[in-house]
C-alpha cells in the first residue's frame, strides 16, 4: 500500500498501480482516452494530465500523465490545479479538431466515452472553422460499422484487436494527422472477438451494425442482468430491449468471468429472440393444421392428454434448472431425461465428477489468465469456449510480465513490457485434431486423433512422475511428452484444459491425471457443451436412448430439438410410440413441428432462470421485457410455469409456485447439490433504500407511443413479482449490495461502458459487492482422487475412416444458427480431409462425397485442409444431419466405395 496526497487529501492506494487507476478506484474523476484497465498504459492521448509536486512544500509542480506515473508512497498531485485543467481542455479541443461533431446522428451518442470526457474537461465550444480531414469508411462485415472521421487516434482499437485478442487483419496506416485504423481493404473482420471494438473504442468509429437497422439511444432501452446462452462459459451480459425487440447485447462486467469482453457469438448471436416464426401463443396441431388457442384451452388440452398416462419428460441443457426441475416434478424421477444423448451425458457427468475430486482446482476465467504454462487436450477453444481462449491468450503474456518485473518495470506499462518481452511467451501446448486459432501463441502443437491425444496425455502424466510411459506411442511422441512434462513441472502455476467436444472421455481423464500428478499448484478446466449442461449433470436423469427404450404413453419435451441430438430415424421411431407429444419451446424447431400441443415458452430475454457454467458457477438471468405489454395477444411464459400449471391441474390442486423464489426453494430443498442456488441472487423482496432496481435508465421515454396502436392511454407498467427488478426507470440505479442485480452500468457523468469503473472495488478488479454467481463445486464435498488408465490404441487399417467433430463458433450452436445476422458468417457445410487422405481418396477440393455412418448417409462437398489426423474425416457439427461418431464409416466418391 501507499499513501498519495490528492488536492490536499490523503488516500491509501495500491502502490503497484498508476495514478490514473488509483484515483479512479478512489472515485476521483480524471478524463482519459487511450488507457484501458485491460490494455495498460501507453500515454498517447495526453488527456489524463495532473499536476505533480515534489513534496508538500512544492508550489510550482509539473504536469505529468497520470496513466504513466506510478502511485508510489508520498506522491503529491492535484487534479483541480488550474494549469492541469487548462491543459486537459486544450488537449481535448485538439483531439476534436477534425471530429465531425455529429453526436445527433452518431450511434454512439449517449453511450460515448468521448462525450463523457469532453463534458468532464469543460470543452463545450468549437473554435476550429477550417477544412477538416476526412476518411473513407470501410465495410467490415455484418457486425461492425466503420466511421473513421470520428477517430481521435487513441490507438485503443489496434491495441485491443492485435495485442489483446490476437487479430491480424486490423491495423493502423498512414502517419501524422492522417492515421487510419482499419483493414488493408474492405472485408469481414476475422477475429471472433471483433465486437468488443464497439465498447473499446471511446468514440463512434466502430459501432454495432446489428443495432443500426432498428436503432435507439442507450437511455431508451430496457435492460436486465443476464447470462449469455451461447456456450458454457457463463459470461455476463446486459441485453437491451425496445418495442418488444432485443436490440443490443452489451458486456456486463463480472471480474471473475468475462470482465470487459465477450465473443462475437455472445454479443451478436441472440437475434433468434426476434424471429417472426416463433410460437408466441399456444398451438394445437390437428391433422396438418395449426390452431392458435388461449392459455386456458392449451392447459386444459395438456392436462386432459396427460392425466392417467405414463409420461416421459425430456429436459434440455439449454433450459434453466427451474424448468428442468418442474418437468421432473411433473413426470417423476424415473421418467425424467436430461435430454442429452448417453455419450454426451456420460461426458458431462465425468466432468462434474472430476471437478469434485480431492486435489483438483477448477479456476475461473480470470484466474486462467494468471497461469504460466497451459496444456490443451483436444479442445479447439476458440470454437467451443471462445472467452476461455481469450483468457489463455493473456496467460501466454505472463513470461513477458515476469521479465519486466525482473527489470523493475511495472506490468501496466504496455509498450516497455512488450519491448522487454519481444517474442517471449509462457508455454502453451495444444493437442487437437485440427489446427486452432491459438496456433500463434503455441510453443508446441500436435494434430492427432482423439485417441492418440488421450494416450499422449497419459504419457505426459507418466513423465511428470518419472514413470514408464505407455509403450504404444512413438519415440517422437515420448520426446514431446517429456518436454511438455518438463515445462509443466517447471511452471509456478500450470493449467490443463480439456473437455467434451471430441466425445472422448479419456481426454478428460488424462487431463485430470496430469493435474493430480502436478499437485496443488495445478489447475484443471473442463469445457462442456451448453449453457446449463453442468447443471443437468448435477441434477441427474436418464439419457435420451434409455428414455426412448422405455414404455410411455405421452412425451413432454422442454426446449430441446431432438433432431440435433440423435439421428432422425431414431427420433421418428421414438415419437411414433405415442400421439401425445407436448413441446415447450421458443423456436419453431423440427421437434416443435411434430408436437400435438405446443406451449409457447419464454426465451432468456422473456423469463427468469438459473444456469450452471462449466466452472460450476450458478448464475441467474432475469426477464428483460414483458412481450404481452406490447401485444396482449402474446402468451409467452417460462417453461416452469407451464409445467407447474399442468402438474397441479392433473393433481387437482391450486398453483403453489407463484413466483420464481418458490421454485428456486423447491429445487434447493429436493436436490441438495444445488442448494447453493439460493444465494445466487436476492429474492423478490430485495430493496435498496426501499426501491426496486430500475431496468430503465433515467431518461427512458416513449411508452405511450409504443402502445399507440393499442391505446393512446398509457397503462401501468408490468409488475415483476419474480425479482427485485422493476419494469420502469423509477427505482434504484447504481452500485448496490447485490452485483447480480445490476441491469446496466451508468453513473453521473459516466454513460459509456467505462462507467463500470464506478461499480468496482478497484478499477479493473471486481464488483464492489462481489462478482455474481456461486461456485457450487466449492461447496460440495470432495471425492477421493483415483488413477486413470490410458485407452488402448484403435486398431485401424489403411482402408478405415472415422469421423471427428469439427466445431465452428457460429455454426455449432443450436440458437446461433437461427440468428439471421449470423448466416453470412456460417461456413458452407463440408467434410474436411487432409491432403494425404484426399490423395488416397482421389478427391479434389469442393468435390462431393457421401459418408455412411450407421443408417445415415450424408452427401457434402470436401474441404481439403493441411492438418487433420490420417484416416479421419472432419464432421461439421451443427451443419450436417446427426450421425454416430464412434464407429468407422464408409465413404463413396462418384458412387465408388472407398472405405469400410
Amino acid at each position: 500500500m501507499a499513501t498519495i496526497h490528492v488536492d490536499g487529501k490523503d488516500y491509501e492506494v495500491d502502490g503497484s498501480e498508476n495514478l490514473l487507476q488509483a484515483c479512479l478506484s478512489l472515485g476521483l474523476d480524471i478524463p482519459y482516452f487511450c488507457w484501458h484497465p485491460s490494455l495498460g498504459s501507453v500515454g498517447s492521448c495526453r488527456q489524463c494530465a495532473v499536476k505533480q509536486y515534489a513534496n508538500a512544500d512544492d508550489k510550482r509542480g509539473r504536469l505529468v500523465m497520470s496513466c504513466m506515473t506510478p502511485a508510489v508512497n508520498d506522491t503529491y498531485i492535484s487534479i483541480e490545479d488550474d494549469e492541469a485543467r487548462a491543459f486537459r481542455e486544450t488537449i481535448v479541443e485538439y483531439l476534436m479538431t477534425n471530429h465531425p461533431h455529429d453526436c445527433p446522428v452518431c450511434e454512439e451518442g449517449g453511450h460515448c466515452h468521448l462525450q463523457d470526457m469532453t463534458v468532464m474537461t469543460g470543452h463545450d465550444r468549437r473554435r476550429y472553422r477550417f477544412t477538416k480531414r476526412t476518411h473513407q469508411n470501410q465495410d467490415l462485415g455484418p457486425f461492425i460499422a466503420h466511421e473513421m472521421n470520428r477517430c481521435i487516434a487513441c490507438y485503443r482499437c489496434v491495441r485491443y484487436y492485435k495485442d489483446y485478442a490476437g487479430g491480424t487483419d486490423l491495423g493502423v496506416y498512414g502517419n501524422a494527422a492522417r492515421v487510419y485504423f482499419g483493414r488493408e481493404k474492405d472485408g469481414v473482420l476475422e477475429s471472433e472477438f471483433s465486437g468488443n471494438l464497439v465498447e473499446v473504442c471511446p468514440t463512434g468509429v466502430f459501432t454495432d451494425k446489428t443495432h443500426s437497422e432498428r436503432y435507439n439511444r442507450k437511455w431508451d432501452m430496457q435492460y436486465a442482468p443476464s447470462i449469455c446462452q451461447g456456450c458454457s462459459s457463463g459470461c455476463n451480459i446486459s441485453p437491451g430491449e425496445r418495442y418488444g425487440e432485443l436490440r443490443r447485447i452489451e458486456n456486463r462486467f463480472n471480474g471473475s468471468v468475462n470482465q470487459y469482453f465477450l465473443c462475437d457469438k455472445g454479443r451478436f448471436g441472440a437475434g433468434y429472440v426476434n424471429r417472426k416464426d416463433r410460437p408466441r401463443q399456444p398451438q394445437l396441431h390437428i391433422e396438418g393444421r395449426t390452431l392458435t388457442v388461449s392459455v386456458d384451452e392449451a392447459l386444459d388440452q395438456a392436462i386432459a392428454s396427460l392425466k392417467g398416462q405414463n409420461v416421459l419428460g425430456i429436459g434440455s441443457p439449454r433450459a434453466s434448472l427451474e424448468s428442468n426441475f418442474a418437468l421432473r416434478e411433473l413426470v417423476g424421477n424415473d421418467n425424467f431425461s436430461t435430454g442429452m444423448t448417453q455419450q454426451e451425458q456420460q461426458l458431462v457427468e465425468l466432468a462434474a465428477s472430476l471437478m469434485q475430486t480431492e486435489g483438483i482446482y477448477n479456476p475461473n476465467l480470470r484466474e486462467v489468465e494468471d497461469y504460466d504454462a497451459v496444456l490443451i487436450l483436444g479442445e479447439d477453444l476458440t470454437q467451443t469456449a471462445p472467452r476461455m481462449a481469450l483468457s489463455v491468450r493473456q496467460s501466454a503474456k505472463n513470461k513477458g510480465l515476469e521479465m519486466a518485473s525482473d527489470r523493475k518495470t511495472q506490468g501496466w506499462l504496455a509498450e516497455p513490457v512488450a519491448r522487454i518481452a519481444q517474442d517471449a511467451k509462457s508455454p502453451v501446448y495444444i493437442l487437437s485434431p485440427v489446427a486452432t486459432r491459438l496456433s500463434d501463441i503455441a510453443e508446441g502443437e500436435v494434430v492427432a486423433s482423439p485417441n492418440d491425444i488421450a494416450r499422449l496425455g497419459f504419457a505426459i502424466a507418466a513423465a511428470i512422475k518419472a514413470e514408464a510411459m505407455n509403450g504404444d506411442i512413438s519415440d517422437d511422441a515420448k520426446v514431446f511428452a517429456l518436454e511438455v512434462a518438463r515445462q509443466l513441472k517447471h511452471a509456478k502455476k500450470p493449467l490443463i484444459i480439456s473437455g467434451t467436444s471430441l466425445l472422448e472421455p479419456a481426454l478428460m481423464e488424462a487431463a485430470a491425471q496430469i493435474a493430480l500428478n502436478l499437485g496443488e499448484q495445478a489447475g484443471l478446466t473442463l469445457v462442456v457443451p451448453e449453457v446449463n449442461s453442468m447443471g443437468l449433470a448435477l441434477m441427474g436423469g436418464m439419457p435420451l436412448e434409455q428414455a426412448f427404450a422405455q414404455n410411455y404413453d405421452a412425451v413432454v419435451v422442454v426446449e430441446n430439438d431432438l433432431y440435433r441430438r440423435l439421428p432422425a430415424q431414431q427420433i421418428k421411431t421414438a415419437l411414433a410410440k405415442t400421439q401425445q407429444i407436448i413441446v415447450l419451446d421458443h423456436q419453431e424447431t423440427p421437434t416443435v413441428k411434430k408436437a400435438s400441443i405446443v406451449l409457447s415458452a419464454a426465451s432468456f430475454a422473456e423469463g427468469d432462470g438459473t444456469v450452471v457454467s462449466q466452472e460450476g458457477r450458478a448464475q441467474r438471468y432475469f426477464q428483460v421485457f414483458d412481450p404481452a405489454y406490447y401485444n396482449p395477444e402474446i402468451s409467452i411464459k417460462e417453461s416452469w410455469r407451464w409445467l407447474h400449471a399442468i402438474h397441479t391441474g392433473i393433481q387437482g390442486k391450486s398453483i403453489d409456485w407463484t413466483v420464481l423464489d418458490d421454485v428456486v426453494e423447491a429445487v434447493a430443498r429436493k436436490i441438495p447439490v444445488l442448494e447453493g442456488i439460493l444465494d445466487v441472487a436476492p429474492d423478490a423482496g430485495y430493496r435498496v433504500h426501499g426501491l426496486k432496481i430500475a431496468r430503465e435508465p433515467r431518461r427512458y421515454s416513449g411508452r405511450t407511443a409504443m402502445r399507440a396502436p393499442i391505446s393512446v392511454h398509457e397503462p401501468k407498467q408490468p409488475v415483476d413479482v419474480d425479482s427485485a427488478l422493476a419494469f420502469s426507470m423509477e427505482g434504484y440505479v447504481g452500485p448496490q449490495e447485490s452485483s447480480s442485480l445490476i441491469p446496466f452500468a451508468w453513473a453521473p457523468g459516466w454513460n459509456s461502458p467505462q462507467s463500470w469503473n464506478k461499480f468496482q472495488d478497484e478499477v479493473g478488479g471486481h464488483l464492489k459487492a462481489g462478482d455474481p454467481g456461486v461456485r457450487l463445486f466449492d461447496r460440495l464435498p470432495k471425492r477421493p482422487a483415483r488413477s486413470f488408465v490410458a485407452p488402448a490404441p484403435l486398431l485401424d487399417n489403411d482402408s478405415t475412416y472415422r469421423l471427428v467433430p469439427v466445431h465452428h463458433i457460429f455454426a455449432s450452436g443450436e440458437m446461433t444458427v437461427r440468428t439471421p445476422v449470423m448466416q453470412s458468417r456460417i461456413p458452407e457445410a463440408a467434410f474436411s480431409v487432409s491432403r494425404d487422405d484426399a490423395a488416397r481418396l482421389n478427391v479434389q477440393q469442393g468435390q462431393r462425397v457421401t459418408v455412411k455412418a450407421g443408417d445415415t448417409s450424408i452427401n457434402l462437398p470436401v474441404n481439403v485442409v493441411d492438418y487433420l489426423p490420417y484416416g479421419y474425416v472432419g464432421y461439421p457439427v451443427g451443419l450436417a444431419p446427426v450421425v454416430s461418431l464412434t464407429d468407422s464409416i464408409a465413404i463413396s466418391v462418384d458412387a465408388a466405395a472407398v472405405g469400410v
